[in-house]
Formats: C-alpha cells, sequence, structure tokens
C-alpha cells in the first residue's frame, strides 16, 4: 500500500470515530467515560481514608506503647529507689539481728560468742556502734580480760563523748578496776540470782525498802537479765513509785536499749499517766528509734488518739508512715479517711492506701481505686485490692476493669487478679478482651499459673 491510500485510510478512521464522540452516541460514550474516571477516582479516595485510618490507628498505638514506656521507665526509677531503700534497711536488719543474737547470748552466759557478735558490730560502724562497745567491754570483764574490756571502754569514750551509754560505761570501768581479773565463776551469777529472788521478796513485804534496791540494780553494771528483771518486778508492782522509777528510765535516764524496755512496760502499765508521759517523752525526744517504740506502744494500747495526732504533724517522713502503719493495725479508718482527704504528698497517701489494706477496708481501697486523680495512687490502690483475697475485692476488681478506660490500670487489675491466682477472672478478660496487647498480657499471666483453669484455656487456644 502506497504512502498516499495508508494516509487516507488514517483520516478516513480518525474522522469517524470523532463522528461517533461528537454525536449522540458519542455523549453516551462520554458519559461512560466520566463515570469510569469518576468511580476509580471514589475508589482511590476510599482506598486513601482506609490507609488514613490504618495509619492513625497505627499512629495511636505507637502512641499508647510510647506511654506505656514511659509508665515502665517510671515504674523501674521507683523500683530502683525502692531497691535501695531495701538494701539499706537489710542492712540495717542485719545489724539488728547481730545486736540481738549478742544480746541473747549475754542471757545464755555465753560470754564469748557475744562478745565476738559485739566486736563484729562495733567494726560495722552501724548506729549501734556505741551500745556494740560496751557490749563488747561488758563481755571481755565477765571472761576476765580486764585490758581488753577497758580498751572497748576507752574506744568508747573516745568516739562516743556524748553517747548516753557513756554513764554504764563509767560504772562498768569501776567495777573491771576493782576486779581481779578473773574468770566469772558461776556461784557469782547464782549470787546475784539470790540477790533478785531476795529484793523480790522484799518487794511483797517492805516495797518502799525494795524500791531504792530495783533503782540501784537498774543503774549498775548489773547483766542485762538482771536488769530485765528488776525492770519486771517495778512494773509487776503497780505501784505510783515503780511507775515513777520506770517514768524516770523512760525519760532518758539510762541507757538508750533500757530506756526502750521502760517504754515497754509503761505501756503494759496503761491508763491515763503511763500515756501521759509517753506523750511527753515523744514531744521531746529526738531519737526516731524511740519514738518509734513510742508510736508502738500506742498501737499496744490503742491509743488512736495520739496515733493520730503524730499522723498529722510529725515532721520525720519515716515516722509519720510508722505512725499511719499503727493506725491501720489498730483499724482507726475514720482518721485514717480524714488523713487521705487532706493530705497532698503522693507518697504519705500511698501509706494511708497501704493502711487501709492493714485495716482490711476494702471499700476505702476499692473508692481509691475507681475515684483518685493520680494514676500512680490508683495502681496502687488495685494492688492492694490484689492483696485481699476474698469475693468482694475480686468484685471490685472486674468492676474496675470493666469501666476503666486507662490501659495501665487495667493492666494493674490483670496484676492483681495474679496476686490473688484468680486464674478464672485472667480467662474471662483474655476471653473478652479486644485489646491485643491487653490479651497478650493475659495470656502470659495465665501461663505462669498453676491452674486448671488456665491449662484448659491455653489448650483452647492451641487447637484454634
Amino acid at each position: 500500500m502506497s504512502f498516499n491510500k495508508s494516509f487516507r485510510v488514517a483520516t478516513f478512521i480518525f474522522a469517524g470515530a470523532f463522528a461517533l464522540l461528537t454525536g449522540p452516541a458519542g455523549a453516551n460514550a462520554r458519559v461512560g467515560w466520566q463515570t469510569f474516571a469518576q468511580s476509580r477516582e471514589g475508589t482511590a479516595e476510599v482506598a486513601g481514608l482506609e490507609n488514613n485510618s490504618e495509619m492513625q490507628g497505627d499512629r495511636d498505638q505507637e502512641q499508647r506503647e510510647r506511654e506505656q514506656e514511659q509508665r515502665d521507665r517510671e515504674q523501674e526509677k521507683r523500683d530502683r529507689e525502692q531497691e535501695k531503700r531495701d538494701r539499706d534497711q537489710e542492712r540495717v536488719d542485719r545489724l539488728e539481728e547481730l545486736y540481738d543474737n549478742g544480746r541473747e547470748a549475754l542471757d545464755d552466759e555465753k560470754y564469748e560468742t557475744a562478745r565476738d557478735r559485739f566486736a563484729a558490730l562495733a567494726k560495722a560502724n552501724g548506729p549501734q556502734t556505741d551500745a556494740a562497745l560496751y557490749w563488747e567491754a561488758y563481755a571481755d570483764q565477765r571472761l576476765g580480760q580486764r585490758q581488753a574490756a577497758l580498751a572497748a571502754i576507752a574506744d568508747l569514750k573516745a568516739r562516743f563523748p556524748q553517747s548516753r551509754w557513756q554513764r554504764d560505761a563509767g560504772a562498768l570501768e569501776i567495777e573491771v578496776r576493782q576486779g581481779t581479773g578473773q574468770p566469772s565463776r558461776p556461784e557469782a551469777q547464782g549470787d546475784q540470782e539470790l540477790k533478785m529472788l531476795a529484793i523480790r521478796g522484799l518487794m511483797n513485804s517492805d516495797p518502799e525498802r525494795a524500791m531504792p534496791l530495783l533503782e540501784k540494780v537498774l543503774q549498775g553494771p548489773a547483766s542485762p537479765k538482771e536488769k530485765s528483771r528488776a525492770m519486771f518486778v517495778l512494773a509487776q508492782s503497780g505501784s505510783p513509785q515503780g511507775r515513777e522509777i520506770i517514768g524516770r528510765i523512760a525519760r532518758g535516764q539510762s541507757n538508750p536499749e533500757l530506756q526502750r524496755k521502760a517504754v515497754e512496760y509503761l505501756a503494759i502499765f496503761g491508763g491515763p499517766e503511763a500515756r501521759k508521759t509517753m506523750a511527753e517523752i515523744y514531744a521531746s525526744s529526738s531519737d526516731t528509734s524511740l519514738k518509734r517504740s513510742i508510736l508502738r506502744s500506742y498501737m499496744i494500747g490503742g491509743d488512736k488518739e495520739r496515733l493520730f495526732a503524730a499522723a498529722k504533724s510529725e515532721k520525720d517522713p519515716a515516722l509519720r508512715r510508722e505512725a499511719i502503719r499503727q493506725l491501720g493495725l489498730v483499724h482507726a479508718e475514720q482518721e485514717l479517711e480524714q488523713l487521705y482527704q487532706t493530705e497532698n504528698s503522693p507518697e504519705i497517701r500511698r501509706e494511708i492506701l497501704q493502711s487501709f489494706f492493714l485495716a482490711g477496708d476494702v471499700h476505702k481501697m476499692q473508692e481509691a481505686a475507681k475515684n483518685e486523680k493520680d494514676p500512680e495512687l490508683r495502681r496502687a490502690a488495685v494492688r492492694n485490692l490484689g492483696l485481699v483475697r476474698s469475693d468482694e475485692s475480686g468484685k471490685a476488681l472486674a468492676e474496675i476493669y470493666a469501666r476503666e478506660t486507662d490501659r495501665g490500670i487495667r493492666e494493674e487489675v490483670l496484676n492483681a487478679y495474679f496476686l490473688q491466682g484468680n486464674a478464672g477472672a485472667i480467662v474471662a478478660i483474655a476471653k473478652a478482651e479486644k485489646d491485643p496487647g491487653l490479651k497478650k498480657r493475659a495470656v502470659e499471666k495465665l501461663s505462669m499459673m498453676h491452674s486448671k483453669e488456665a491449662s484448659d484455656y491455653m489448650m483452647e487456644l492451641l487447637q484454634k
């Protein structure tokens, strides 16, 4: 075919196509084309919306994960701080245990063991170092090792010139220098026991003559067992004079150990006078250990009023927390509620929640878990509910999970159920939960539980 002929054919085809498009049929064709184009655009728009929705969902999930990571970091920080406090407390507990072991050895007349315990305690440079040096010297004196005893006393005097063990150390030093340096004889201990029996008998027949003798025992270098017996005889007498002597010791006229023992006996005495004496000592003392003993004595006596006063006004945070704990132990729910409503410190409010737990007040913990503005306090309330194994706490946790929108709180509910060993409740959540992350957390909890309900659900998952 020649070029001219080919061109004419192409021109004819183009003209025919143009006619179709410009005529009635062409109009229909154009409408169809436009509809097709619009449908393509609509499909693209829908696809774009779907993509945007998916992207938004991904962004929301990422935001939730970031928030969870932030909560985890904050929790890790709190855990590290708590671990440090726990380590410090463990050291204090070890030193106190070493002190108690040494004192028990003294009571059992195992003086070598006692000397070794107190020597180790003195080297640890803990808060009881001055007491440890005194008892080390005391044990050395009972073993007849005068030079070692005098060295320990000299160390105590040099390092702790303001120690309240100085008076006892001075009395012991006089005894050591006047002694022969011979080890303690068993019959000498028997003589002391006979003397104490004689004093006790004198208390029954002539208390006025016996009281000064008992006070002398308490102020001298007698053994811990002898002093404890003397204090017991005074407390058992129930007399005003006996209470007065114990009150003087409780006010600090002896070493700290005997002072704390006197406070305990004042609590046993009971009554307005004894409580008044303890309140005066608490107000005037700066000894944290002594004040803690007084707070515990208030608890023994059921003295809610003074515990409440200490919980409100005490400047030392540790003592405030101690007073709040003791309020929980005496079931002072109303006082705790007043404190919770007026307190601003999250740490103290957390301690109050813990005391609600000690008091077994599920209602207050449930109320805090639902209405508290601080998320961390809400979590603490939920954790405490988990520590209460009862139908009431289980129902409370179910209500919280059902109405809660905060993911962190819902995870805390799962932890609480785990603490309770409530596999059934966790299985119910795992079956109904739409959030993949929470469902996964629930299954993780179940995987660590030795429960038939948990095992049955695991098998159900595996069979899907």
